[in-house]
């Protein structure tokens, strides 16, 4: 065997366990890469529950506040109408006794 052919089978054999070891690092690589997506939707999908145990009873504070707004104007209303009535009264009492 001359020197070429020793100098080649030297360069193959460097570069297969250089590839198999690049290889390995590639298969760790890539297990990590799922372990970390799959935390990684853990915390997405437990942020999305939060996110709903949240907004439920914002929704309903929300609801709550319009159904007092509603009530506050059925409120004023009311009292415009009862005022008027009593305005209204006191002006016929006073036209009765001219």
């Amino acid at each position: 065997m001359d020197i070429a052919q020793f100098a080649l089978i030297t360069v193959i054999i460097i570069l297969a366990v250089l590839l198999l070891i690049l290889g390995i690092q590639v298969f760790f690589i890539l297990r990590e890469l799922r372990k970390t997506v799959s935390k990684t939707n853990k915390v997405l999908d437990n942020t999305n529950t939060i996110t709903e145990s949240v907004a439920t009873p914002l929704s309903s504070l929300s609801s709550l506040a319009a159904g007092i707004k509603t009530g506050a104007s059925f409120v004023n209303l009311f009292k415009k109408i009862i005022s008027k009535v009593g305005k209204d009264e006191d002006s016929g009492k006073k036209n009765k006794k001219d």
